[in-house]
């Protein structure tokens, strides 16, 4: 038997519901299906919208898989019955859901990767606020913590992205002429997450995001693969005579320790190495009597978003940072800001003031934490 190939993956990216993802995703469904390509709908969530529905006749639909939890009936995806099926294409809405405990996998982007390995190709939808690098962001802006979230990794490799826009006045026109949702609800969503100055603030945050991925797939020239984004941009070559210099590869440690301001510290300093094309790096030095489990969750998480971990041993917490910083060749250090300490102790230097001293030839970074 030949190798499998694996599927690609397209993704209609939003920056809020209603701009939409999945009208644009079901619309390129029947055109692929006009042209005779075996495509099906692998999860589609109407929310009650008649455009959007309207969009899936003649759609093969593959059936839900009910799953009990808590005495509750609960529907997902049926991953297993879509690989049974070997559809050329599946449709996957919702892209970053989490699925209900018991399920096989814990995340919807997953089921869409086992499908992948299985060489069947995915178009999928989801919004911007669901990149856990911006999770802290979308925080600050909107007040809300986006719970569902998708590492970056995921979205940097789709071989497609397409950015779905619409102004935010017009989105807001949709709400009240109810075609987002009900009216009482759509009132709701108004008055408190779809206000206009947060979706002008989603809204940039997804141009930002694509106007990124765009220059990254450029950047990476034609030997990166058929990876694109969707979105305007000029086909003029840059002039040679105007090329920038080449510049040392950035490499970016971030430091953790138990305070849960770590796991901030990780998506700042991911989002930044991801901006710079640099190499990430995390670091913990362990100390005698710390809870292991709270560190382990944060090293874990770091993992997950594609981060090489490190956890030395060292008398002097500044002086093993310092040290490990140096033989990594890092440039930028990533570092939360030092407790308070008692006045008693108040000449002597924070864990902070120690690495900056020690480590002069890098640029540290002290994030700090931001309250609303």
């Amino acid at each position: 038997m030949g190798e499998q190939h694996k599927g690609r993956l397209k993704v209609y990216l939003g920056y809020a519901a209603g701009v939409g993802k999945t009208y644009r995703m079901l619309e390129e469904a029947q055109e692929l299906k006009r042209q005779g390509v075996d495509i099906v709908i692998g999860y589609f969530e109407p929310h009650g919208r008649k455009e959007t529905i309207a969009m899936t006749e003649g759609l093969e639909v593959v059936p839900r898989r009910a799953i009990q939890y808590n005495n509750a009936a609960f529907e997902e995806m049926d991953t297993d019955a879509i690989l049974r099926r070997k559809p050329a294409v599946a449709l996957v809405d919702e892209f970053a859901h989490t699925n209900v405990p018991g399920s096989e996998r814990v995340k919807r982007w997953q089921d869409v990767h086992a499908l992948l390995d299985a060489g069947i190709d995915v178009i999928a939808t989801m919004n911007v606020q669901h990149l856990e690098s911006l999770n802290d962001q979308v925080w600050h802006v909107t007040g809300v913590r986006v719970r569902e979230t998708v590492p970056d990794w995921v979205i940097d490799e789709a071989d497609e992205v397409v950015f779905v826009d619409l102004t935010p006045q017009a989105l807001r026109n949709r709400l009240e002429r109810g075609v987002v949702y009900a009216a009482e609800k759509a009132q709701k969503a108004m008055d408190n997450f779809f206000t206009e100055t947060n979706l002008s603030a989603l809204r940039e945050m997804a141009m930002r995001h694509t106007a990124h991925e765009v220059e990254e797939k450029l950047s990476a020239g034609p030997d990166a693969g058929s990876a694109e984004v969707a979105v305007a941009v000029s086909n003029e070559p840059a002039s040679q005579a105007c090329a920038p210099a080449p510049r040392p590869k950035e490499r970016i440690l971030i430091c953790l320790t138990g305070n849960p301001f770590s796991a901030v510290l990780i998506r700042r300093g991911k989002r930044v190495a991801d901006y710079l094309h640099a190499d990430c790096l995390a670091i913990h030095v362990a100390q005698a009597g710390e809870e292991r489990d709270t560190i382990e969750r944060h090293l874990s998480f770091a993992r997950n978003l594609r981060i090489e971990t490190h956890v030395v041993e060292g008398p002097e917490i500044a002086r093993a940072i310092s040290d490990f910083a140096r033989q990594q060749h890092i440039t930028q250090i990533f570092m939360g800001r030092s407790a308070p300490r008692p006045w008693y102790r108040g000449l002597r230097e924070t864990v902070v003031q120690a690495v900056a001293s020690q480590s002069r030839e890098m640029q540290v970074i002290i994030v700090a934490s931001k309250r609303r």
